[in-house]
C-alpha cells in the first residue's frame, strides 16, 4: 500500500471515529437517561444487560494546590497536576489528603456497561 493511500485511509478512519464517538455519546446519554427515569442501575433490554456504575472522580485545582504544598520542590515533581503522580505522593505520605483537600473537587460520573446475554 502506498503512503498516500495510508494517509487517506487514516484521515477517513479518523473522520469515522469522530462520527462514531458522537453517536456513542448520544446513545450513552439516552441509555443513562432511560435508566435514571426507570430508577434502575441494572436492567435487561432486548437480549442485553445494561449496567450503570456511579463513581466519583477527583479534579485538582493547580493554583490552590500550589499554594498548599509545603515545599516548592514537590511542585517541581508534579510540574502540572497529574493524578497518577499526585496519588503516588499521597501513597508515599509526602502529602496527605487533608493537606490538599481544599484543592480537590469531587465530580460524580456514571459509567455505562452493555453486555450481550
Amino acid at each position: 500500500m502506498r503512503m498516500e493511500q495510508k494517509v487517506r485511509d487514516y484521515f477517513e478512519l479518523k473522520q469515522q471515529q469522530k462520527e462514531i464517538e458522537q453517536r456513542l455519546s448520544v446513545l450513552r446519554d439516552d441509555i443513562l437517561g432511560y435508566c435514571a427515569e426507570q430508577g434502575v442501575y441494572e436492567t435487561e433490554l432486548g437480549g442485553y444487560v445494561v449496567k450503570t456504575v456511579l463513581q466519583q472522580r477527583k479534579e485538582y485545582d493547580d493554583q490552590k494546590l500550589y499554594a498548599i504544598l509545603p515545599d516548592p520542590e514537590i511542585w517541581r515533581l508534579l510540574s502540572k497536576v497529574d493524578n497518577n503522580k499526585l496519588k503516588s505522593l499521597l501513597k508515599l505520605n509526602v502529602l496527605s489528603e487533608e493537606q490538599i483537600s481544599s484543592a480537590v473537587t469531587v465530580r460524580p460520573i456514571t459509567l455505562l456497561q452493555v453486555d450481550k446475554l
